[in-house]
């Protein structure tokens, strides 16, 4: 077992996350919560480099995403090491997050919005469906798992869920005093920052900042859709 966490993430990929609930995960993490991060892949397809195989890949992002967690000030980081680009909602998937939320106890779980509509990448809406049933009523029920019994994995009840990227916003956190902070972590991910192609990533996280404030008193903001979990 490990310490009981406040906030588990769960991030399809290195630097989902910091693009858009970092500032939220360091506000979190200054005022004492254990935060803990699992990346479900490790990004290893990520690249137009021709000449970058996807085990070399796979290592930098996983060391970019350590350094990125540490400026942020997580206490752990999981490696699902799912394939990149392969997530399916199966229940080997499915068991493996339950068996976080076992592990961890989280009050909090923060993913991505499965129901984002338009184009958005096929792994994040996998993610973000196979955590809504693991919460409930996977994580939950004792004969679920019966096997977690054995591991001494109990049941954990979810309070509740922060999605991202979500085309419902219904709670909007003030990221002005850790937006630098942000910025720094995201600075981590060189190589994907060199993808991106965006010439002033500062400008880039502000717009998007400023967007998500909209009619609040705060100037930036990471914007969430909010869920208060089944009991």
């Amino acid at each position: 077992m490990k310490p009981n966490a406040d906030i588990l993430v769960v991030s399809p990929h290195p630097d989902d996350a910091e693009i858009c609930a970092g500032g939220t995960l360091a506000a979190w993490a200054a005022q004492g919560k254990f935060v803990v991060l699992a990346a479900c892949t490790s990004g290893e397809k990520g690249t137009s480099n021709p000449d970058l195989s996807s085990e070399q890949l796979a290592e930098t992002r996983e060391r970019e995403q350590r350094a990125s967690a540490e400026v942020l000030g997580l206490r752990e980081v999981v490696f699902m090491r799912f394939p990149d680009q392969g997530l399916e909602d199966t229940p080997a998937f499915r068991k493996e997050i339950v068996r976080l939320i076992r592990m961890y106890r989280p009050r909090v779980l923060v993913t991505c919005d499965p129901y984002r509509r338009y184009i958005t990448h096929r792994d994040h809406r996998i993610v973000g469906l196979v955590c809504l049933d693991a919460v409930f009523p996977y994580a939950r029920d004792h004969l679920a798992y019966p096997d977690f019994l054995d591991e001494g994995l109990l049941p954990h009840k979810v309070k509740e869920m922060f999605f991202w990227f979500s085309d419902d916003v219904n709670y909007r956190s003030d990221i002005s005093a850790t937006f630098a902070t942000k910025l720094k972590a995201l600075k981590c991910h060189e190589s994907q920052i060199r993808e991106f192609g965006i010439p002033d990533l500062a400008a880039w996280l502000t717009d998007m900042g400023k967007e998500m404030s909209a009619g609040e008193s705060f100037d930036l903001a990471e914007a969430f859709h909010r869920i208060e979990a089944p009991p």
